[in-house]
């Protein structure tokens, strides 16, 4: 009798470690700042590395090719980043420094080897296109899931569509954010201002790099312009033991 009274209440247990599993999973899929930030911790690393290939396809078709080199340190959100282009000869040497503040926006200054010294990019000129691509100032910039205010629109079979709107100043009146439930990747965000879309950013060829997903190919439209910059990552590395030295306005204008 003790024996059956013992294999019921395994039973039972069992059944409540489900039930506990299978409602914090609805609970996860029903809350978008849990699914924003599930994703962030999966793709979470205490700094990161890799080369940078940009294309850039604007009116009639003109392709134009830059590469960059890209570092970051920190947590995501709170952290700073260098880019640096390597070519062309016309943009060589010109970086960016980008720290990122969880609270308001990031800060930034860009340093021209041609004119040697460094610019802080003002607040109003975020919205413009960096150095000919695709991306805005703004897009370089990292934002935390608690920096929006979210709504789940709608569960689409493989992925969430999630809306954001910002808590902090951007071009942006909200998005749409698109992120895949098997890996929690984000897979398209969509960017809107006030009365139309006016960017799409695509990331594809996900791989696991230690132990991350990745993409290793993004997709940049610009809608106003018409134009767009395909950026392939190459010789990408995590948790390299980078100082916080080596992310200062000093450190930029060092080529």
């Amino acid at each position: 009798m003790s024996e059956a009274k013992g294999v019921r209440s395994q039973e039972s247990g069992v059944r409540i470690a489900m039930a506990i599993l299978l409602g914090s999973g609805l609970v996860l899929a029903q809350d978008p700042r849990a699914i924003l930030k599930e994703a962030q911790r999966r793709q979470s690393s205490t700094s990161q590395r890799y080369e940078g290939t940009l294309e850039v396809t604007g009116g009639e078709n003109r392709v134009a090719t830059k590469s960059w080199v890209y570092q970051r340190l920190g947590s995501f959100g709170n952290s700073k980043a260098i880019l640096r282009f390597t070519a062309p000869a016309e943009v060589k040497g010109v970086g960016l420094l980008i720290v990122n503040h969880p609270d308001r926006a990031s800060d930034q200054w860009m340093w021209r080897p041609a004119i040697g010294r460094d610019q802080r990019i003002a607040f109003q000129d975020r919205s413009t296109r960096f150095f000919g691509t695709d991306f805005s100032f703004e897009d370089l910039e990292e934002r935390d899931a608690d920096q929006y205010e979210l709504k789940l629109l709608a569960d689409e079979g493989a992925a969430w569509k999630i809306e954001s709107r910002p808590r902090k100043s951007s071009q942006y009146a909200y998005s749409y954010f698109w992120v895949k439930k098997d890996n929690y990747t984000f897979q398209k965000i969509e960017a809107y201002n006030k009365s139309a879309l006016v960017r799409v950013i695509d990331y594809k060829n996900y791989e696991q790099i230690k132990g991350i997903w990745t993409a290793r190919l993004t997709e940049v439209h610009d809608v106003v312009r018409k134009s767009h910059t395909t950026l392939t990552y190459d010789k990408l590395e995590y948790n390299l033991p980078f100082k916080d030295d080596d992310f200062t306005v000093q450190a930029l204008r060092r080529e």
